[in-house]
């Protein structure tokens, strides 16, 4: 699900991540998302490190990637989230493809005012998102 899915859509949206600071230890997107199938057949779990890199589960895939994040929202209240996959296991995720290692992309977050919950959209309007992206207990930094 997730190259199907997120990145599938947004391939006009590629582009090269630019260098920049991790993320500040309190920014929003840091800890463990939770990504479910509207069926229940599979999940996904996202952990948005302190670092400035994530840790993706899904299915049988396996992948961690560099990440790229303001400390702020824009003035519609997305975060532009630039996405590198740097390795991954070479197995299929939710919807059955294969992340391949290099894939950059641009997507679009909107955090839910509780905190505990995002979608993730391949453009500033939440026309085009999936999620929602549940939080999980417990914080990775």
């Amino acid at each position: 699900m997730r190259l199907s899915t997120v990145f599938a859509l947004s391939l006009a949206l590629l582009a090269p991540a630019a260098v920049a600071a991790p993320p500040a230890n309190d920014h929003p997107i840091l800890g463990i998302w939770l990504l479910s199938l509207p069926d229940g057949s599979c999940a996904e779990i996202y952990r948005f490190r302190g670092d400035g890199t994530s840790f993706v589960t899904s299915a049988d895939e396996v992948s961690e990637s560099e990440f790229n994040i303001p400390a702020k929202p824009d003035a519609s209240g997305f975060y532009k989230l630039e996405d590198h996959i740097v390795k991954g296991n070479g197995k299929k995720d939710c919807g059955g493809s294969v992340t391949k290692i290099g894939t950059r992309a641009t997507h679009f977050v909107q955090f839910h005012p509780s905190g505990s919950l995002f979608v993730m959209c391949i453009k500033e309007s939440l026309d085009a998102c999936i999620g929602p992206f549940l939080r999980m207990p417990g914080r990775e930094s």
